[in-house]
């Protein structure tokens, strides 16, 4: 929170059925997952410490099946799912850069919580509706293998499909590949039961990046990226390949309610979204790439070339929208344009004592409301995404203001539209259509 000089904002999400709603454009169902927001405490190093690791376990690499959705630091999304017969609550990160669901799994049958918390493993053989996929199904080849020696045994009748996600600080998660029944909470407060599932149970799960202090207790990742084993793609037939987003601003006390939906919103504000094309990689990433065009301050547009924002024919480069990584990566060139430019138009003392890493920082104190430029991005399509100076410059000290912008420095590393710089703007991923839509405006009612 910018209040108690912390800028993280780390969100349950407490996950709603909400039934059919009409309108004139579609006739879905939809999720409406209403968003709480609780206070880690994390000084401003952490936070780019936090987001580092977050790309380099974004960066894939052809040859290493490195999957984002569990990373150290906050900005993360948390989703209760409820899995198997009988229900088992579980807390799971959802995170729109990844397309495997998993949780963590225990094979206890009997007094299992003389050996662990409550809910915080699901309990595989406590659940009458658990079923594995094997390693004849098709779905098998969806999920990345462990090596050889570990890999199933595709003579077996019974083999059942392993998979193994590996992360760039050697975390890995890895187990069984299955299918299970899920239900949501309804409004009246009793569970809906849904179809099967497709999910990993990771019997095996290590490293900081999936059980250390950065998940925060989740018992694993629920995958919204683009890939053919999230949890939009699964659910879409039924609610119109789309999922939308509406982050708050959370420096308000008390912070407004926030949320997450799945399906078409009825709202008829959102036929006010303004749309850009999601662009594909070569390297087929589940995530979410806009294109750029140019970048201005104060309408006047900066010399960089659009080359700097494209995806070359490797798959590098691009720009992805990620509800998981909290600042915003700009290209090495782009981000010197755009910090030049600040420190020219800004008339403010730099602070004493800057924070480490921040590369421009200003001394308010005293000054009552401090003139910032107005950052705006012109994107393909032609629509205009300007959020409001709060998105790009926050307080990470008493009387002292940064610019939330990072540059990407790994070679072939892609920009990243973080949460901070979407907050305030109803964010629309239209999967069906292939296309974001975003609005100012869309968040008013939610």
């Amino acid at each position: 929170m910018l209040h108690n000089n912390n800028i993280f904002i780390t969100i349950i999400l407490l996950l709603i059925f909400t039934h059919n709603h009409h309108s004139s454009a579609d006739n879905h169902p939809f999720l409406r997952l209403p968003l709480r927001h609780i206070n880690p405490q994390q000084s401003p190093t952490q936070i780019i410490s936090s987001d580092s690791a977050r790309l380099s376990v974004l960066h894939r690499n052809p040859n290493l099946p490195v999957t984002s959705g569990a990373y150290a630091g906050a900005g993360q999304y948390f989703v209760t799912l409820h899995l198997g017969t009988p229900p088992q609550p579980l807390l799971l990160i959802a995170d729109t850069g990844s397309d495997l669901i998993w949780v963590t799994c225990s094979a206890c049958r009997n007094n299992c919580s003389a050996t662990r918390p409550p809910h915080s493993a699901f309990l595989a053989r406590h659940s009458t509706s658990y079923c594995l996929h094997h390693c004849f199904d098709p779905a098998c080849r969806l999920v990345p293998q462990p090596s050889p020696a570990g890999a199933c045994n595709h003579t077996r009748l019974h083999s059942p499909c392993r998979y193994e996600y590996s992360y760039a600080d050697g975390s890995i998660t890895n187990g069984f590949f299955a299918k299970e029944k899920i239900s949501f909470n309804s409004t009246t407060g009793k569970l809906l039961r849904q179809n099967s599932l497709a999910f990993g149970c990771g019997f095996k799960v290590s490293g900081p990046s999936v059980s250390g202090p950065g998940f925060h207790g989740a018992q694993g990742v629920m995958g919204l990226g683009r890939g053919p084993v999230s949890f939009v793609t699964q659910l879409g037939p039924r609610f119109g390949k789309k999922f939308s987003y509406c982050l708050k601003d959370y420096t308000i006390i008390p912070p407004p309610t926030s949320y997450l939906m799945i399906g078409t919103d009825p709202d008829p504000e959102n036929s006010k979204l303004k749309y850009t094309p999601l662009q594909t990689n070569t390297l087929l990433s589940p995530f979410y790439y806009i294109g750029i065009q140019n970048v201005y301050i104060d309408n006047v547009k900066l010399p960089i070339s659009p080359s700097v924002w494209s995806i070359d024919k490797l798959g590098n480069g691009g720009t992805i929208v990620d509800s998981g990584t909290t600042l915003t990566f700009l290209p090495e060139n782009a981000y010197r344009h755009v910090i030049a430019t600040f420190r020219r138009r800004v008339k403010l003392p730099a602070p004493e004592g800057a924070p480490a890493n921040f590369d421009l920082c200003f001394n308010v104190s005293g000054v009552r409301k401090p003139t910032v430029p107005k950052l705006s991005f012109k994107l393909v399509g032609n629509s205009v995404f300007s959020p409001p100076v709060g998105n790009y410059f926050i307080d990470t000290a008493e009387d002292v203001k940064c610019i939330a912008l990072q540059p990407v420095t790994t070679p072939g590393g892609f920009s990243v539209i973080g949460n901070l710089m979407q907050q305030g703007f109803l964010f629309e991923f239209d999967i069906g259509k292939s296309r974001l839509g975003f609005s100012r405006t869309g968040c008013s009612k939610h």
